[in-house]
Protein backbone atom coordinates (compact mmCIF):
# COMPACT_ATOMS: atom_id res chain seq x y z
CA UNK A 1 0.00 0.00 0.00
CA UNK A 2 2.77 2.62 0.83
CA UNK A 3 4.77 1.66 -2.09
CA UNK A 4 1.75 1.93 -4.03
CA UNK A 5 0.91 5.23 -2.52
CA UNK A 6 4.37 6.66 -2.77
CA UNK A 7 4.36 6.94 -7.18
CA UNK A 8 0.64 8.17 -6.91
CA UNK A 9 1.69 11.51 -4.38
CA UNK A 10 4.93 12.01 -6.55
CA UNK A 11 2.60 12.49 -9.73
CA UNK A 12 0.44 14.77 -8.06
CA UNK A 13 3.39 16.67 -6.77
CA UNK A 14 5.22 16.68 -10.22
CA UNK A 15 2.00 17.64 -11.76
CA UNK A 16 1.37 20.94 -9.55
CA UNK A 17 5.28 21.97 -9.84
CA UNK A 18 4.80 21.91 -13.75
CA UNK A 19 2.08 24.28 -13.60
CA UNK A 20 3.91 26.42 -11.01
CA UNK A 21 6.65 26.70 -13.83
CA UNK A 22 4.85 27.26 -16.58
CA UNK A 23 2.91 30.33 -14.90
CA UNK A 24 6.22 31.84 -13.75
CA UNK A 25 7.67 31.37 -16.98
CA UNK A 26 4.15 33.25 -18.51
CA UNK A 27 4.29 35.91 -15.87
CA UNK A 28 8.42 37.10 -16.77
CA UNK A 29 7.21 36.74 -20.86
CA UNK A 30 4.12 39.06 -20.00
CA UNK A 31 6.24 41.24 -18.07
CA UNK A 32 9.35 41.21 -20.72
CA UNK A 33 6.44 42.18 -23.41
CA UNK A 34 5.23 45.13 -21.28
CA UNK A 35 8.53 46.53 -20.81
CA UNK A 36 9.47 46.65 -24.84
CA UNK A 37 6.27 48.08 -24.93
CA UNK A 38 6.50 50.36 -22.47
CA UNK A 39 7.81 54.19 -24.23
CA UNK A 40 10.74 55.62 -22.78
CA UNK A 41 11.34 59.38 -24.18
CA UNK A 42 13.98 59.68 -21.53
CA UNK A 43 15.95 56.80 -22.42
CA UNK A 44 15.70 57.74 -26.00
CA UNK A 45 17.02 61.40 -25.02
CA UNK A 46 19.75 59.71 -23.71
CA UNK A 47 20.64 57.22 -25.82
CA UNK A 48 20.32 59.67 -28.97
CA UNK A 49 23.07 62.42 -27.20
CA UNK A 50 25.43 60.15 -26.01
CA UNK A 51 25.67 58.68 -29.67
CA UNK A 52 26.30 62.64 -30.52
CA UNK A 53 28.39 62.89 -27.84
CA UNK A 54 30.70 59.60 -29.48
CA UNK A 55 30.25 61.83 -32.66
CA UNK A 56 32.08 65.21 -31.42
CA UNK A 57 34.39 63.25 -29.41
CA UNK A 58 35.74 61.81 -32.55
CA UNK A 59 35.64 64.97 -34.73
CA UNK A 60 37.75 66.57 -32.11
CA UNK A 61 40.18 63.60 -32.41
CA UNK A 62 39.97 64.08 -36.26
CA UNK A 63 41.31 68.12 -35.72
CA UNK A 64 43.60 67.53 -32.89
CA UNK A 65 45.34 65.01 -35.18
CA UNK A 66 44.92 67.49 -38.23
CA UNK A 67 46.49 70.38 -35.61
CA UNK A 68 49.81 68.45 -34.50
CA UNK A 69 50.20 68.23 -38.69
CA UNK A 70 49.30 71.73 -39.44
CA UNK A 71 51.82 73.37 -36.71
CA UNK A 72 54.61 71.63 -38.26
CA UNK A 73 53.82 72.55 -41.81
CA UNK A 74 53.12 76.03 -40.38
CA UNK A 75 56.63 76.35 -38.31
CA UNK A 76 58.24 75.30 -41.82
CA UNK A 77 56.36 78.14 -43.65
CA UNK A 78 54.10 75.76 -45.92
CA UNK A 79 50.76 76.93 -44.59
CA UNK A 80 49.62 80.37 -43.38
CA UNK A 81 48.63 81.89 -40.48
CA UNK A 82 45.23 82.37 -41.45
CA UNK A 83 44.48 78.27 -42.23
CA UNK A 84 46.70 77.65 -39.20
CA UNK A 85 43.91 79.55 -37.05
CA UNK A 86 41.26 78.31 -38.81
CA UNK A 87 41.85 75.58 -37.81
CA UNK A 88 42.87 76.28 -34.09
CA UNK A 89 39.41 77.45 -34.16
CA UNK A 90 37.37 74.50 -35.21
CA UNK A 91 39.71 72.42 -33.01
CA UNK A 92 37.87 75.35 -29.88
CA UNK A 93 34.24 74.77 -31.77
CA UNK A 94 34.70 71.14 -31.67
CA UNK A 95 35.76 70.90 -27.70
CA UNK A 96 32.80 73.42 -27.20
CA UNK A 97 29.96 70.97 -28.16
CA UNK A 98 31.72 67.64 -26.12
CA UNK A 99 31.31 70.02 -23.21
CA UNK A 100 27.79 71.10 -24.01
CA UNK A 101 27.07 67.51 -25.20
CA UNK A 102 28.23 66.49 -22.10
CA UNK A 103 25.77 68.77 -19.74
CA UNK A 104 22.93 68.01 -22.24
CA UNK A 105 23.81 64.69 -20.82
CA UNK A 106 23.98 65.19 -17.14
CA UNK A 107 20.35 67.28 -17.67
CA UNK A 108 18.70 64.14 -19.65
CA UNK A 109 20.12 62.28 -16.36
CA UNK A 110 18.19 64.19 -14.15
CA UNK A 111 14.57 63.11 -12.89
CA UNK A 112 11.89 63.83 -15.55
CA UNK A 113 9.76 66.69 -15.18
CA UNK A 114 6.16 65.28 -14.29
CA UNK A 115 3.56 67.13 -15.65
CA UNK A 116 0.23 67.13 -13.55
CA UNK A 117 -3.02 68.58 -15.20
CA UNK A 118 -2.87 71.42 -12.38
CA UNK A 119 0.91 72.61 -13.77
CA UNK A 120 0.23 71.41 -17.44
CA UNK A 121 -3.10 73.97 -17.40
CA UNK A 122 -0.88 76.60 -16.01
CA UNK A 123 2.03 76.35 -18.53
CA UNK A 124 -0.12 75.86 -21.94
CA UNK A 125 -3.23 77.13 -22.38
CA UNK A 126 -4.34 74.41 -25.31
CA UNK A 127 -3.04 71.65 -23.33
CA UNK A 128 -5.81 68.79 -24.43
CA UNK A 129 -5.69 65.28 -25.51
CA UNK A 130 -4.10 64.79 -28.46
CA UNK A 131 -1.88 62.07 -30.24
CA UNK A 132 0.33 61.11 -33.09
CA UNK A 133 -0.63 57.69 -33.00
CA UNK A 134 3.07 56.71 -31.58
CA UNK A 135 3.31 56.43 -27.98
CA UNK A 136 6.93 57.34 -28.36
CA UNK A 137 6.93 60.65 -30.76
CA UNK A 138 3.98 62.00 -28.26
CA UNK A 139 6.67 61.66 -25.05
CA UNK A 140 9.15 63.47 -26.95
CA UNK A 141 7.37 65.89 -28.08
CA UNK A 142 5.70 66.56 -24.00
CA UNK A 143 9.16 66.48 -22.96
CA UNK A 144 10.83 69.15 -25.40
CA UNK A 145 8.05 71.14 -25.28
CA UNK A 146 8.28 71.11 -21.32
CA UNK A 147 12.27 71.55 -21.49
CA UNK A 148 12.20 74.76 -24.02
CA UNK A 149 8.37 76.22 -22.40
CA UNK A 150 6.38 75.40 -26.42
CA UNK A 151 3.07 74.45 -26.61
CA UNK A 152 3.19 70.58 -26.99
CA UNK A 153 0.20 71.00 -28.82
CA UNK A 154 1.62 73.59 -31.34
CA UNK A 155 4.85 71.34 -31.67
CA UNK A 156 2.13 68.65 -32.55
CA UNK A 157 0.33 70.74 -34.96
CA UNK A 158 3.41 71.50 -36.58
CA UNK A 159 4.39 68.50 -37.07
CA UNK A 160 1.62 67.03 -38.35
CA UNK A 161 1.86 69.91 -40.69
CA UNK A 162 5.53 69.39 -41.79
CA UNK A 163 5.50 65.59 -42.21
CA UNK A 164 2.50 63.85 -41.38
CA UNK A 165 4.66 62.64 -38.83
CA UNK A 166 6.69 61.06 -41.02
CA UNK A 167 10.65 60.16 -39.66
CA UNK A 168 11.70 59.65 -43.20
CA UNK A 169 10.26 62.85 -44.93
CA UNK A 170 12.57 64.86 -47.29
CA UNK A 171 10.83 67.66 -49.21
CA UNK A 172 11.98 68.53 -52.89
CA UNK A 173 13.38 71.74 -50.88
CA UNK A 174 15.43 69.49 -48.89
CA UNK A 175 13.79 69.73 -45.46
CA UNK A 176 14.54 66.71 -43.87
CA UNK A 177 12.95 64.73 -40.98
CA UNK A 178 9.82 64.82 -38.83
CA UNK A 179 10.21 68.70 -38.06
CA UNK A 180 11.28 68.72 -42.08
CA UNK A 181 14.31 70.52 -40.88
CA UNK A 182 16.18 72.62 -43.39
CA UNK A 183 20.29 71.89 -43.25
CA UNK A 184 21.49 75.10 -41.91
CA UNK A 185 19.00 74.83 -39.17
CA UNK A 186 19.90 71.23 -38.18
CA UNK A 187 23.12 72.12 -37.87
CA UNK A 188 22.62 75.51 -35.92
CA UNK A 189 20.59 73.49 -33.16
CA UNK A 190 22.93 70.68 -33.24
CA UNK A 191 21.15 68.13 -35.59
CA UNK A 192 23.60 66.04 -36.67
CA UNK A 193 20.86 63.21 -37.96
CA UNK A 194 17.46 65.30 -39.32
CA UNK A 195 16.01 61.72 -39.64
CA UNK A 196 16.49 60.98 -35.86
CA UNK A 197 13.15 61.40 -34.65
CA UNK A 198 14.52 62.95 -31.05
CA UNK A 199 16.70 65.16 -32.89
CA UNK A 200 14.64 66.34 -34.91
CA UNK A 201 11.78 67.36 -32.32
CA UNK A 202 14.43 68.52 -29.99
CA UNK A 203 15.75 70.71 -32.83
CA UNK A 204 12.31 71.84 -34.62
CA UNK A 205 10.94 72.45 -30.69
CA UNK A 206 14.53 74.79 -30.28
CA UNK A 207 13.79 76.52 -33.36
CA UNK A 208 10.17 77.48 -32.75
CA UNK A 209 11.14 78.33 -28.75
CA UNK A 210 13.60 81.33 -30.63
CA UNK A 211 10.82 82.19 -33.37
CA UNK A 212 7.99 82.83 -30.42
CA UNK A 213 10.85 84.88 -28.54
CA UNK A 214 11.56 86.89 -31.62
CA UNK A 215 8.01 87.50 -32.70
CA UNK A 216 7.36 88.47 -29.02
CA UNK A 217 4.93 85.55 -28.76
CA UNK A 218 3.09 85.43 -31.99
CA UNK A 219 2.30 82.25 -33.06
CA UNK A 220 1.20 83.45 -36.87
CA UNK A 221 4.71 85.17 -37.22
CA UNK A 222 6.36 82.03 -35.16
CA UNK A 223 4.93 79.82 -37.95
CA UNK A 224 5.45 81.59 -40.70
CA UNK A 225 9.10 82.58 -39.59
CA UNK A 226 9.15 78.35 -39.54
CA UNK A 227 8.54 77.95 -42.90
CA UNK A 228 9.63 80.76 -44.92
CA UNK A 229 12.27 81.58 -42.56
CA UNK A 230 12.63 84.47 -40.19
CA UNK A 231 15.04 87.03 -42.33
CA UNK A 232 11.44 86.90 -44.62
CA UNK A 233 9.35 87.67 -41.60
CA UNK A 234 11.24 90.48 -40.87
CA UNK A 235 12.00 91.91 -44.81
CA UNK A 236 8.04 92.52 -44.27
CA UNK A 237 7.50 94.65 -41.34
CA UNK A 238 7.12 91.61 -39.10
CA UNK A 239 4.42 90.46 -40.82
CA UNK A 240 3.58 86.78 -42.88
CA UNK A 241 4.88 87.38 -45.87
CA UNK A 242 3.38 87.43 -49.32
CA UNK A 243 3.82 83.86 -50.21
CA UNK A 244 0.86 81.87 -50.40
CA UNK A 245 3.04 78.60 -49.56
CA UNK A 246 3.60 80.63 -46.05
CA UNK A 247 -0.07 82.06 -45.86
CA UNK A 248 -1.91 78.91 -46.22
CA UNK A 249 0.61 76.96 -44.22
CA UNK A 250 0.00 79.27 -41.44
CA UNK A 251 -3.29 79.62 -41.79
CA UNK A 252 -3.89 75.55 -41.90
CA UNK A 253 -2.16 75.32 -38.60
CA UNK A 254 -3.68 78.09 -36.56
CA UNK A 255 -7.06 76.45 -37.86
CA UNK A 256 -6.37 73.42 -36.30
CA UNK A 257 -4.47 75.01 -33.21
CA UNK A 258 -7.49 77.40 -32.63
CA UNK A 259 -10.20 75.05 -32.69
CA UNK A 260 -8.11 72.67 -29.88
CA UNK A 261 -7.39 75.98 -28.05
CA UNK A 262 -11.00 76.94 -27.80
CA UNK A 263 -12.47 72.78 -27.48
Amino acid sequence: MALKYIPACFSRVTTLLAFIVIGLLSVGSVRAQGNVATPDPKGDLKTSLTSLSTLYKQEVERLEKQQQQSKGLYDDGLISRVEFENGEKALADALAKVDQIAKDISAASQPALVLTPDVASNMFASDRPWSSGNGRVDGLIRYYGAKYGVDPYLIFCTMSQESGFSASATSSKGALGVMQLMPDTAARYGVTNPYDVAQSIMGGTRYLKDLLTMFNGRVDLALAGYNAGEGAVMKYGNTIPPYSETRNYVKLILARYGRKQAS
